[in-house]
C-alpha cells in the first residue's frame, strides 16, 4: 500500500485538486481489489463507465453528484456509497472533491445493512455501547477487509500484528494509536497506515470510532 506507515497523516490535505484536471493515485492493486485516491477540480467529471463489480467511494472532503444510470445522487464529505454493478455510474464536482475509492473486484461479500446506489456515514454504521467495542464488516474476500469499529471510553485492543497492510480512517473522537513502540493521537478525519506484521494496539480515552482497511496480498 503506497501510503506513508507508522505516522498521522491527511487523505485529503496529501491529495489536493489541480485546476481544471482529475487526478488519481492507485495506493493498492491487486487481483481481487484495489484503493485510489481521486481529485476532482471545480467543473470537472469521471464518465460514467459499467463495471461488473461494486466500488465503495468514501468521500474525504467537498461534494459531488454520483450519477447511478442516469439518477444524480449527492455525497458529502464523510458520506459514502457502494456503486451497483452492470449499470453506468460516472462522478461529477460542481465544486472540489476528495475521494478513495475501494474496488471489490471479486467474490467479495457485503454487509446486508448497506444497500448500493444508497448514501450512508461509516460512523453511523455502529453505536457505542458501554464498555464495548463494537465491530461491523463492511465487505471482505480473500485478500481485504473493510470493517468499522466503535471504542467506548476505556476500551481498547492488545497489541498484535495484522498478516498484512492496515489503512485507519478516524471517524470520530480520539484514540491513541500504539505502533512499534510509539503513541499516536488520532483524531476524526485523520489516517494511518501499519505496515504488515507490525505490532500495533488501540486505547479510547474517550470514545473513539474508526474503520479499518486491511489488505492480504
Amino acid at each position: 500500500m503506497k501510503e506513508k506507515t507508522g505516522v498521522i497523516f491527511s487523505i485529503a490535505a496529501d491529495n489536493p485538486p489541480i485546476i481544471g484536471c482529475t487526478v488519481s493515485k492507485e495506493i493498492h492493486s491487486g487481483f481481487d481489489n484495489y484503493i485510489t485516491h481521486f481529485s476532482l477540480a471545480e467543473k470537472t467529471d469521471i464518465s460514467a463507465e459499467i463495471y461488473s463489480y461494486n466500488k465503495l467511494i468514501i468521500m474525504q472532503k467537498g461534494d459531488m453528484t454520483v450519477s447511478v444510470n442516469g439518477e444524480k445522487i449527492a455525497i458529502k464529505e464523510n458520506e459514502c456509497i457502494i456503486t451497483p454493478t452492470d449499470i453506468p455510474v460516472g462522478m461529477t464536482a460542481e465544486n472540489e472533491a476528495i475521494y478513495t475509492e475501494i474496488g471489490l473486484r471479486r467474490n467479495s461479500k457485503m454487509n446486508k445493512a448497506i444497500n448500493a446506489g444508497e448514501v450512508f456515514r461509516l460512523g453511523d454504521l455502529v453505536p457505542y455501547q458501554e464498555g464495548k467495542i463494537v465491530n461491523m464488516d463492511i465487505a471482505a474476500n480473500e485478500k481485504m477487509k473493510f470493517v468499522v469499529m466503535s471504542f467506548d471510553k476505556g476500551t481498547g485492543l492488545a497489541e498484535h500484528a495484522a498478516p498484512g497492510e492496515a489503512l485507519i480512517f478516524a471517524l470520530d473522537g480520539e484514540g491513541v494509536i500504539g505502533y512499534e513502540g510509539t503513541e499516536h493521537i488520532l483524531k476524526q478525519g485523520e489516517n494511518f497506515k501499519f505496515a504488515k506484521n507490525g505490532k500495533h494496539y488501540v486505547k479510547a480515552n474517550s470514545k473513539f470510532k474508526m474503520a479499518l482497511l486491511l489488505t492480504i496480498e
